[in-house]
């Protein structure tokens, strides 16, 4: 830990927006006024034990610009606007004994719902820090100052030690007790969190105040707690209190918190993985993927190899033995199965979103510390299948994607749903600029194929991505720069550009290694308007079932494609309202016939850029990139028999 007063600006700045994990960073301001925001007692951040191979851009250093990403998150940002904030105070407000007169919301935040506050004082922050940091909007930011202000009233009125929340903690006694409870920790993690994000993103003193009396608060409750009781207590969901924690230290170098961090390892869910060993059959998948959040970002702080691995292969088992063709994981909220074990695992519950978030965020973690290829191939095909698509144009939340053949998607409604996904959600589509880009020392590294505009003052430089990805198969580049500047620049060639990767500069095509599943470089000194322009073609490909081959989606490049099954039956409170679709509503969806090895029973309609169909079939079936279909039925996986000889 290093003294403030060796500490420039920079690093303050590195030091928080590392350790939000969100690519997040404090307010442009003097250096005067970043040490006067902080009060007489600065927080002293903590120099990171890993100087991970690459980093994320600031997400105020990135802008998105026209295309669907764009649109989903202009769609997100007016269902934030649209939440009043008496009503997302009103519960907290009544149980601090704060007169509230507002019209209660529904849904997971009704005023008798147990996880009541998870979204009204914690998703919903962090979509607004996020928001800002995303657009530069100030009108976000009061919205979620004013939020900040009144749930310091509320933990000030409560006068418990530094207790925020809009239950009572009698919760935490029923925890205590072994009596049944939702999960209340869980809850906490998410007000922590967005006070947090509030602070990194936002410059919210007033946020990291609140957020360290919550964590005296924890402390206190959990110190006449033995190990043994609370390993018991650990078995209700948490959510990811260890990774706050962590970042709550990693902000103001005070070690308690870093103690209070490590209280939260969960020793039955992670030993296992410490030794390599898949135990996670039975296991609720998002109550435990936020725990291994909490372990890459204590890695990342103390150097703890333990935590490392625990990361490592938590990520590398379920992307390969626990993952769909979507990217996403868990059926009926849990894995179900041993390893590998797929056939009877497409449910209507199959996927949760909130698991494709967390993995997502994870991923970044552990792309931070290696530049593993595979790990951007990993994003960039749950970003498109299993987050895009899952916002109507309102900014209405799904919680399950479903994978069950000839249902439909599901969508919640705007004051009697917020789901756990109707918060990942706010939060995801509020942020994508976050990943598009990386970098080292030297160069930067094009992850995503994603219209949007990157700023990067230390070099001098701003690096503008026009593209109209997946509709077109490729993506340019242009430099506007000040003075010439040598840098390395990389640009992913995914794993699905089985015919490589070709590119131009200035209109002259380079030779370059362009492997699937690589970064091709590109390394000269750039002048002002130089335009690259890289070409990617995408071609049909397979995702059978590892243990029923005979079950297969068809995908395009990145993209799932799903077969375009009609209405029939189908009205509005169907779509809106039900946390998933009904399976007693499906309707039968034929067998295909195909030679089992090639993409054979699918076609590309010519001269239509993402329109497809079955081939080969007696009755033609239209299909379409999965993240296109909103409001009629579908299939994924189809049952796919062998051509007869």
């Amino acid at each position: 830990m290093g003294s403030a007063s060796r500490w420039n600006r920079r690093q303050w700045i590195s030091a928080a927006a590392t350790a939000v994990g969100t690519a997040a960073v404090l307010p442009s301001r003097g250096w005067g006024s970043l040490a006067g925001m902080f009060g007489n007692a600065a927080p002293r951040p903590v120099h990171e034990a890993v100087d991970t191979k690459l980093k994320a851009f600031p997400l105020s250093q990135v802008r998105l610009r026209p295309g669907i990403f764009l649109d989903q998150m202009e769609s997100n940002q007016s269902f934030i606007e649209s939440l009043p904030n008496d009503r997302l105070l009103h519960t907290f407000r009544l149980t601090a004994g704060i007169p509230s007169t507002a019209e209660p919301l529904g849904g997971w935040e009704h005023p008798r719902g147990e996880l009541r506050g998870h979204f009204a004082g914690g998703h919903v922050l962090s979509a607004i820090a996020l928001l800002h940091a995303a657009t530069g909007d100030d009108a976000i930011k009061q919205k979620g100052d004013v939020l900040v202000a009144e749930l310091a009233r509320c933990q000030q009125k409560l006068n418990q030690d530094g207790y925020l929340s809009a239950y009572p903690t009698s919760f935490y006694d029923r925890l205590k007790e072994g009596k049944r409870v939702w999960a209340p920790f869980y809850t906490y993690h998410k007000i922590l969190a967005g006070h947090l994000d509030m602070y990194t993103l936002c410059g919210s003193e007033q946020a990291l105040a609140t957020a360290e009396k919550m964590a005296a608060w924890v402390d206190k409750y959990l110190k006449p707690i033995s190990d043994e009781q609370w390993a018991k207590m650990q078995m209700v969901e948490h959510g990811g209190m260890n990774e706050s924690l962590f970042n709550l230290y990693a902000f103001t170098g005070k070690e308690q918190y870093l103690s209070l961090a490590r209280r939260f390892d969960h020793k039955k869910f992670f030993d296992p993985l410490a030794e390599r060993k898949d135990e996670l059959k039975g296991l609720h998948a998002n109550t435990n993927i936020p725990k291994v959040i909490g372990a890459a970002r204590g890695y990342e702080l103390t150097g703890d190899q333990r935590y490392h691995d625990i990361a490592d292969y938590f990520w590398h088992e379920v992307v390969s033995q626990r993952t769909y063709c979507t990217g996403g994981t868990s059926n009926g909220e849990g894995w179900q199965t041993d390893p590998g074990k797929f056939a009877d695992q497409l449910g209507p519950a199959a996927e949760e979103c909130c698991c494709g978030y967390n993995m997502m965020k994870l991923t970044r973690h552990l792309f931070s510390w290696t530049g593993e290829p595979a790990a951007m191939d990993y994003y960039e095909r749950t970003l498109f299948n299993s987050r895009l698509g899952t916002q109507d144009s309102e900014g209405m939340k799904m919680y399950y994607l479903s994978l069950y053949p000839s249902l439909w998607k599901t969508f919640g409604k705007r004051f009697d749903s917020f789901w756990c996904c109707t918060g990942t959600g706010s939060e995801e589509f509020a942020k994508f600029g976050d990943t598009i880009y990386f970098h080292d020392a030297q160069g930067v590294y094009v992850n995503l194929f994603i219209a949007s505009e990157l700023s990067w003052p230390e070099k001098k430089v701003t690096l503008l991505q026009e593209t109209s990805f997946p509709e077109e198969e490729g993506t340019t580049l242009t430099i506007k720069t000040g003075a010439p500047v040598k840098m390395p620049l990389h640009a992913r060639v995914p794993y699905w550009a089985m015919q490589g990767a070709t590119v131009s500069i200035n209109g002259k095509k380079q030779e370059v290694a362009a492997k699937p599943s690589s970064y091709l470089t590109l390394d000269r000194t750039w002048n002002d308007g130089d335009k690259i322009e890289v070409a990617m073609p995408m071609s049909l490909h397979l995702a059978p079932l590892p243990d029923e081959p005979t079950t297969q989606a068809a995908m395009y490049g990145p993209l799932v494609l799903a077969g375009r099954l009609g209405s029939r039956g189908l009205m509005e409170d169907h779509i809106y309202g039900p946390s998933g679709p009904d399976e007693a509503r499906a309707i039968p969806v034929p067998a295909l016939i195909g030679s089992g090895d090639t993409p054979d029973w699918v076609e590309q309609v010519k001269g239509q850029a993402l329109a497809f169909q079955t081939a080969g079939q007696k009755k033609t079936i239209e299909m379409a990139p999965l993240y296109q279909n909103y409001d009629e039925r579908y299939t994924v996986y189809w049952k796919v028999n062998k051509k007869s000889a």
